[in-house]
């Protein structure tokens, strides 16, 4: 299955996230029925961040992993990054991080530079998994954490069904009423089609040399969280 045009293409990818920018901490809560926060400081615990770690905030929203790294470690040096640039006037408002303008497959640092790279609802987005797992472990110190929150495709068919319509049913109701457009949240649902379920990243995580892996599923496999080591 090919993925969506907004995969493939940065300008519709940037004018989507752009719209939705204002609204975007509000719909996140809305799909996690207020638990995404909660889940954000898992991970971060997750990571057994050293001091003064350097973190990467990847495909970063509004900022929001980022602030609860520097919640948990004021020490933290975070670099936000994210492709849209109404999304990181939001992060920048915020305070306490540096924000840049990036492209996940090309990312402006050296080798070996974080000691933790957190990535919240962004891999599914990307238009190249593989290529932006590359750039990930290129960036990642040895023995460095990667943690990542998204949507995954649960692994019972008939629930997979049913979630997908779920979400196409929120997303129509919440881009009419927040927007008047109500195909702009029906992008997740979209962009799950051509994902992987949790036990499926899971894998690719440790073929792709992270040691141990772990995950924790929410919403009958519909969100799950991962964490690995990098070897």
């Amino acid at each position: 299955m090919h993925p969506p045009a907004e995969k493939r293409d940065w300008r519709l990818m940037r004018q989507m996230f752009g719209a939705i920018a204002p609204r975007y901490d509000f719909v996140t809560q809305v799909f996690s029925y207020g638990m995404d926060r909660g889940w954000k400081r898992l991970g971060v615990q997750k990571a057994s961040l050293p001091e003064g770690a350097r973190v990467l905030d990847l495909a970063c929203g509004t900022g929001d992993f980022s602030h609860i790294v520097l919640e948990s470690q004021p020490g933290a040096r975070v670099v936000a990054v994210d492709l849209t640039h109404e999304m990181l006037r939001v992060a920048r408002r915020r305070g306490g991080v540096r924000v840049v303008c990036g492209n996940a497959l090309a990312l402006p640092f050296p080798d070996g530079w974080f000691d933790a790279v957190f990535v919240g609802y962004g891999l599914r987005n990307f238009p190249d998994l593989a290529a932006a797992l590359g750039e990930i472990q290129r960036v990642t110190r040895s023995g460095g954490r990667l943690v990542s929150l998204d949507f995954f495709l649960p692994a019972h068919r008939l629930w997979r069904l049913l979630y997908l319509a779920y979400l196409y049913a929120q997303g129509t109701f919440w881009g009419l009423a927040l927007h008047g457009r109500p195909h702009l949240y029906t992008y997740i649902p979209n962009s799950l089609r051509s994902f992987v379920s949790i036990e499926e990243f899971s894998t690719l995580l440790r073929r792709r040399n992270y040691a141990p892996v772990d995950a924790h599923a929410y919403i009958l496999g519909g969100i799950g969280l991962h964490w690995g080591v990098k070897r």
